[in-house]
């Protein structure tokens, strides 16, 4: 019987046979920010389904876009074909405590993944800051922590399963299939689709958590010896107050002590700052006043120790626009002494731009993923966002076109799971293995099955309307 004919293919299909309106099909990302009508959306629960997939797009002349949980704040898993959405393959495969690591298939996400590891007595080595994701799209990006000596989060995985273009199932790793191996950790889904992961891991431990609120300007003169100064160190940084939170983290024995509280974490820290960047859309000058209140609420010294994961991660609060780059770090200094004398002559224009809060900055170490943003240097991570209250837009073009370029003199390359405006020729420049990358793709990948608009779009120069970012955006009203 001919494969497409049979009864799994059929029951493949199910989901996916809906009206092309139907919010079955449609695809929002979890920002608010993308969306797209995938021409049939699957739900494979198995390998092989995964592989029925691919034999049907072959046959149909179709592309195939993986999707998790849809966290990435660009068009990176948008698709006008294929797409296929990992839920189903989220089962947890092997544990094993001795040897200190985890296979997992692609679609478990790492709160899931936390659970079932700290029933074991491990944990995930480091962590960014949540654990909506799935572990493959961690791996795709080379999402990040911090921790001036800790790399990227795909440095800990030690083997990949994939299943090609072609329908072959590899397994590679640094001593199998190098270059497909560096090429998949941050392959942006385009090298292969990611079946499962086998992941280092560690004994489960607590972090010691400091935080207390520093004048910007110590917190420049120092910016060497602060990011060394605990394991984790993370800053926020709120330019309306001239102030920045300081994070320092660091493993410990204590017991645990929580320290949120309700009337900051929720009805203050939550609700009404909603409802001042609501007003915000329209009072503009009421943004750098929201800014202050919350520097000045947040301003008094805590200490926090708890469960790693628990340490790391953070209330993400609200739908946003967001982009983040990562610069060499000795270019840390310059870079923000010209940030804030950026938002500084924006502060001081009536008419000028009001950003929102704070000014995310983290750090990792050097590591040799050919498309990881820390390839080959210690790198500083610099964020901003601009919060979507009630799901609402606000004007945030102007403002990132801006900041990305003041990253962009300092060295920066920008997060791969987050917008931004780099082309091929832009790209060669700054990863000396752009082309070697390219070469993997022609190799397993040569008609294109795992290309989508942001790939074509940023890998290959692509042109016309499929490679315009505003086709998957999700646009209220013009944002400036």
């Amino acid at each position: 019987m001919d494969v497409l004919d049979t009864p799994r293919l059929h029951a493949l299909l199910a989901p996916a046979a809906v009206p092309p309106a139907s919010p079955r099909a449609r695809f929002v990302n979890w920002g608010l920010s993308y969306e797209c009508t995938p021409l049939r959306v699957f739900a494979p629960t198995t390998e092989a389904e995964c592989a029925l997939v691919l034999e049907l797009a072959r046959r149909e002349g179709r592309r195939v876009r993986a999707a998790g949980v849809g966290h990435s704040p660009s068009d990176l898993a948008c698709t006008a074909d294929f797409m296929l959405r990992t839920d189903g393959l989220r089962h947890i495969l092997e544990i094993n405590a001795d040897k200190r690591y985890v296979v997992a298939e692609a679609g478990v996400t790492l709160a899931a993944l936390h659970a079932a590891l700290a029933a074991r007595g491990l944990a995930m080595l480091n962590l960014g800051s949540i654990s909506d994701q799935t572990l493959a799209g961690v791996v795709a990006t080379a999402t990040h922590g911090t921790g001036a000596a800790c790399k990227v989060i795909s440095t800990h995985v030690q083997a990949l399963r994939l299943l090609l273009a072609d329908g072959a199932r590899v397994t590679c790793s640094r001593d199998h299939r190098p270059d497909l191996f560096l090429a998949s950790l941050c392959g942006l889904g385009s090298t292969g689709l990611i079946l499962s992961v086998q992941l280092e891991v560690g004994p489960a431990f607590r972090l010691r958590e400091t935080q207390q609120s520093v004048p910007f300007d110590r917190v420049l003169a120092d910016i060497d010896a602060l990011a060394v100064a605990a394991e984790h160190v993370r800053l926020w940084w709120f330019p309306q107050a001239d102030v920045v939170r300081v994070s320092a983290a660091s493993r410990t024995t204590e017991p645990v002590r929580r320290t949120p509280t309700f009337l900051w974490h929720s009805l203050v820290g939550f609700h009404l700052v909603q409802l001042l960047l609501f007003l915000g859309r329209y009072l503009l000058w009421l943004n750098p006043w929201t800014a202050r209140l919350c520097a000045r609420l947040d301003r008094a010294p805590t200490v926090t120790v708890d469960d790693s994961w628990r340490v790391f991660n953070l209330d993400c609060k609200y739908p946003q626009f967001t982009t983040e780059w990562a610069i060499p770090f000795t270019q840390t200094a310059a870079c923000l002494r010209e940030l804030r004398d950026w938002l500084a002559q924006e502060h001081a224009d009536p008419r000028g731009l009001r950003p929102h809060f704070p000014i995310e900055i983290r750090f990792s170490d050097a590591d040799d993923i050919w498309l990881s943003p820390s390839s080959g240097q210690r790198t500083t991570w610099i964020g901003i966002i601009q919060y979507k209250p009630y799901g609402l837009n606000v004007p945030y073009r102007t403002l990132f076109a801006r900041f990305e370029a003041i990253l962009a003199r300092h060295g920066g390359r920008p997060h791969w799971a987050k917008s931004h405006p780099l082309r091929a020729a832009d790209l060669r420049r700054l990863y000396p293995r752009f082309d070697d990358f390219l070469r993997v793709l022609a190799d397993v990948d040569p008609h294109g099955l795992f290309r989508n608009a942001y790939i074509e779009r940023h890998l290959y120069d692509g042109r016309g309307p499929h490679c315009d970012p505003r086709v998957f955006k999700r646009i209220q009203h013009p944002p400036s």
